[in-house]
């Protein structure tokens, strides 16, 4: 493997690597604070992808088109989509045991993928990154690399930042946190734990969302596209431990790593190396790499 091939995967591992940790944010901010296990998070990255798929025609058609505007658009539906999802479904789980909230999850996983195929049906579609981000950087006389995965990285990058401020430096992240130790003093204090809770869990959707709608150029969009990343979002988190966003950033980067060399080095047994990598660390520290806080 010569420099520039290795850049290549180092930069390919950094992109996977960031936009898992997109993905498996929200899942951390909904599993760890709220305590509610969401089989359906894979669902919000698919109709995220989906939202950008089927958006961007209406958006050019009203507004003139353009990129931005259609993940603006989504990112306001995805909001709405969180809020109305957790009012109708999850608000009535806090308190039930895991097994009704897998199943009730898992039947939303059901009515998604129906509707999906009822609305813009099986096909594979492809999503067109806008023309300014559509062009390579050269690196080495013989490889290039795509403009638009550098920008999948900084924004990832700008977001995980976002987060990490808002939990640990604002007021909001102040009461998130005390409700996800102790929700009963929370309320005590005069604070709307419901209504709290519903922010929670709509920018967690939205989170989701906006991963699929930026990652739809790069992956295109497909039938069943969020199962694959639910699975490996679950693993982001208990690596990195329940609740713990820097915990969901390091894990999510090292899988980005362990899976792109995997496939380069070890095509064989690069579906299996990423638990292999889980298997060791929870023998290491089995409630994850960091503690939720």
């Amino acid at each position: 493997m010569d420099f520039a091939t290795f850049l290549i995967q180092c930069l390919n591992a950094l992109q996977y690597g960031l936009l898992l940790f997109l993905v498996a944010s929200g899942l951390t901010l909904i599993f760890g604070i709220m305590g509610v296990i969401n089989l359906a998070h894979g669902s919000f990255y698919m109709i995220g992808a989906y939202m950008a798929y089927a958006l961007a025609p209406i958006v050019g058609a009203s507004f003139g088109g353009g990129f931005f505007a259609t993940l603006l658009l989504g990112l306001v539906l995805s909001v709405f989509l969180g809020y109305l999802l957790e009012w109708a479904f999850f608000s009535f789980l806090y308190e039930r045991e895991h097994l009704q909230q897998v199943l009730m999850t898992y039947g939303l996983i059901l009515v998604f993928e129906e509707l999906r195929s009822l609305l813009v049906g099986d096909e594979v579609h492809g999503v067109a990154p806008p023309d300014f981000l559509s062009g390579t950087i050269a690196l080495g006389d013989l490889m290039t690399y795509p403009v638009y995965r550098l920008f999948i990285s900084g924004v990832c990058l700008v977001l995980a930042f976002l987060m990490y401020f808002v939990l640990t430096r604002t007021r909001l992240g102040m009461m998130i946190r005390a409700g996800s130790s102790n929700r009963e003093m929370v309320q005590s204090l005069g604070i709307d734990i419901k209504f709290l809770y519903r922010i929670v869990f709509a920018a967690g959707v939205a989170i989701a969302a906006f991963a699929g709608m930026i990652a739809a150029p790069v992956s295109s969009v497909y039938p069943g596209m969020g199962n694959t990343v639910l699975i490996i979002c679950f693993v982001v988190v208990v690596i990195g431990g329940i609740g713990s966003i820097r915990g969901a950033l390091l894990a999510a980067l090292l899988i980005g790593v362990v899976d792109t060399f995997g496939k380069v080095l070890l095509p064989q047994a690069s579906g299996v190396l990423v638990y292999v990598l889980m298997a060791l660390i929870l023998l290491w520290r089995p409630h994850g790499l960091f503690r939720a806080g």
